[in-house]
């Protein structure tokens, strides 16, 4: 993890790229807490990024805005809330520039169909079955 995060096959972003900010953490820990910057905030710059092409620049920027964070506060150790934010940020950047599968239409089967219409049957009846029975008039 020393020369960059992988996130995906052809994409490598350099630790350079990515701002670490450290700070105190939030809630319980005691005294540790309270003076020890453990709280690890991992930024990475869409805009000034040498890494990505335009198109995945374009991606990033549509789905996840200009600037992507990630923070890790859950370990007592400023190290490990490091690799945390860092493997957050990755998974942000990485379902960022993930590309859907496109969706091929179908139709329904005859099967399909009919069990269909079969439970609109039953669904009619069973509630045709709840209503009072009319009422004759002399």
């Amino acid at each position: 993890m020393d020369e960059g995060i992988t996130v995906d096959d052809r994409t490598v972003i350099p630790l350079e790229e990515i701002e670490l900010r450290a700070s105190r953490s939030s809630g319980p820990g005691g005294q540790h807490a309270n003076v020890t910057a453990s709280r690890i905030e991992a930024v990475f710059d869409v805009e000034a990024s040498r890494t990505l092409d335009e198109e995945q620049r374009d991606l990033l920027r549509r789905r996840l805005g200009d600037r992507v964070t990630a923070v890790a506060q859950d370990a007592r150790s400023q190290a490990r809330n490091r690799e945390l934010a860092l493997e957050r940020l990755r998974e942000k950047l990485a379902e960022g520039l993930r590309r859907p599968k496109p969706r091929r239409p179908t139709r329904p089967s005859r099967a399909a169909r009919e069990r269909r219409l079969e439970d609109k049957r039953r669904r009619s009846e069973r509630k045709g079955q709840r209503r009072p029975p009319p009422v004759d008039d002399p």
